[in-house]
């Protein structure tokens, strides 16, 4: 009988983590959020590591292309759809030439 109810907790126990209906998800993100203020800092001609300084660590650096810094930040809301928010950094001999984004209307993390 020991054996048995013993089973059955932890079966309880185990099942109860299982995905059911109504279970709470968080938020995620992941990379870098980069705003409108900060790329409006960038001026022609600024060394990669002041470009660094102000944008930080990219999330992706090309070790063969060292032309380019990728700046990604996606955002899943309660699982829900992926957001994703993407900028390329251009730089010309190393240094900042110009920048291609797709900014998100509004950062979530703020």
């Amino acid at each position: 009988m020991q054996k048995l109810t013993a089973i059955v907790l932890i079966s309880i126990l185990f099942l109860s983590g299982c995905a059911f209906p109504g279970v709470y998800k968080i938020n995620v993100q992941q990379g870098n959020i980069v705003t409108d203020e900060e790329l409006s800092q960038l001026s022609e001609g600024m060394p990669q590591d002041q470009v660094r300084a102000i944008l930080g660590t990219p999330l992706v650096q090309n070790p063969v292309d060292p032309s380019k810094d990728y700046y990604v930040y996606t955002f899943q809301r309660r699982g829900g759809e992926i957001e994703e928010q993407r900028v390329i950094v251009h730089y010309d001999n190393g240094n900042y030439s110009h920048y291609q984004s797709k900014l998100l209307e509004e950062t979530p993390a703020y």
